[in-house]
């Protein structure tokens, strides 16, 4: 009963009209929306508004946060739902946004079964374990307005929230079936292992070396690149590209603004 109450609340949601004030930031912030198919608009649209209906938004370090903060991270929150069936994040409760980086105090392993105590400058993080998210502002909005960086915090954080849809973060985000499961592991473990290889020789890279630290961060950062450098991803790693594909079910290469990449390595 709980979960059909909650599907009419959020069909009702997706229904109403987008107030006009949204539509305005979303123009003025996100660039990637109006490229977009109409359809697709009108199903991103439906999105935020279930999800600013359900997700609350908390300012830290003395930040306000606005109308503008909220709408600007629902959008890219709510790009990788397109097209698929979503409970919308379920596990994420709150966002924790900062005016921009922050530091934290926290061991880093440096090596075998040493680790080191210290401050480390951060963007963004999720856990699995909380019900938490945490973003800097002004990260999150560079990544809105530049849509072919390939760099997008928002889209990097979140993907880690669909990896943990399954309890797990190993970069494996829930897959429909066995087939699904087996052609993905061998394609991001294929891919994973040869970021890592380049990475260590100091090759320039299409996607973001910060990749190679484990498959988690690997499926987070292949995210980025998928809709942020979509042309030059399916160019390089065309298998990797078929992967994410299937998975977020869009072409993001029908409509990126992205520059000519031919001069990147792997």
């Amino acid at each position: 009963m709980l979960a059909v109450f909650k599907q009419r609340r959020r069909r009702q949601l997706r229904e109403q009209p987008f107030p006009d004030e949204w539509r305005s930031i979303i123009s003025r912030n996100v660039p990637f929306f109006g490229r977009l198919p109409a359809e697709d608009q009108k199903e991103l649209l439906g999105h935020v508004q279930v999800f600013l209906a359900e997700k609350r938004f908390e300012g830290c370090a003395g930040l306000r946060v606005t109308d503008e903060m909220r709408v600007t991270i629902a959008t890219q929150a709510c790009l990788l739902l397109l097209h698929r069936k979503t409970d919308y994040y379920p596990r994420l409760m709150t966002i924790l946004v900062y005016p921009s980086g922050y530091v934290v105090n926290e061991p880093q392993h440096v090596e075998g079964h040493i680790w080191e105590e210290g401050e480390h400058g951060r963007l963004g993080e999720t856990g699995r374990q909380m019900g938490s998210m945490v973003l800097a502002w002004d990260a999150a909005r560079q990544g809105a307005t530049d849509p072919a960086d390939g760099k997008n915090l928002v889209l990097h954080e979140f993907a880690h929230q669909l990896d943990f849809e399954d309890y797990a973060a190993d970069g494996v985000p829930a897959l429909a079936s066995r087939r699904d499961k087996l052609s993905w592991a061998e394609v991001m473990r294929t891919e994973f292992a040869l970021l890592r290889a380049t990475d260590a020789t100091g090759i320039s890279t299409l996607l973001d070396t910060y990749g190679a630290s484990n498959p988690a961060e690997f499926f987070a950062v292949a995210t980025e690149a998928f809709f942020e450098r979509p042309r030059a991803l399916r160019r390089r790693h065309p298998k990797l590209y078929g992967e994410l594909q299937r998975f977020f079910r869009q072409d993001p290469g029908l409509y990126s603004s992205e520059p000519d990449w031919r001069g990147v390595g792997a």
